[in-house]
């Protein structure tokens, strides 16, 4: 990676990154009412884990894009700031990732892993800001072939 100066930081754009952060609930039928809770636990465990190994991976590419990214869901989460899980918290965050965004030059959509709730809130903020909104995928190990069928859903 190139040593920044700051000339650089000047130039950089301003773009808030949109990717998936929590998993939603697997629903296994009835008879399965422990497994059910046993299988949730370590499966949100695993897509989370994945999901900010992504989400750093796509603050990666967009600095090496010359951009200057920010992720609410990757700050605001972290141990001791705000519960994702607690719904009143999320929409804190959300709230403020927001504001952040009335400052942004775009939002950047990053698609390998699917389009989130929380995503798609992000997305429709930006329409609503007139914000230009950018689609991308990160080549492998994240590269899907159902990324093109992802862009044309929305």
């Amino acid at each position: 990676m190139k040593r920044i100066d700051k000339g650089v930081c000047t130039a950089m754009k301003r773009v808030i990154v949109e990717s998936p952060y929590m998993a939603q609930k697997i629903s296994l039928p009835k008879p399965f009412g422990f497994l059910n809770i046993f299988v949730n636990f370590f499966y949100q465990k695993w897509i989370l884990r994945r999901n900010l190994k992504y989400a750093r991976a796509c603050l990666r590419d967009c600095l090496q894009r010359g951009e200057a990214p920010f992720a609410s869901h990757l700050l605001y989460t972290q141990d001791g700031v705000l519960r994702d899980e607690v719904p009143e918290e999320r929409k804190l965050g959300m709230e403020a990732g927001f504001v952040w965004g009335e400052c942004a030059e775009k939002t950047v959509v990053y698609i390998n892993l699917g389009l989130s709730s929380g995503m798609i809130k992000g997305m429709e903020r930006a329409i609503k800001a007139k914000r230009l909104i950018e689609y991308r995928s990160l080549g492998p190990p994240w590269q899907t072939d159902a990324v093109c069928e992802i862009v044309q859903q929305y």
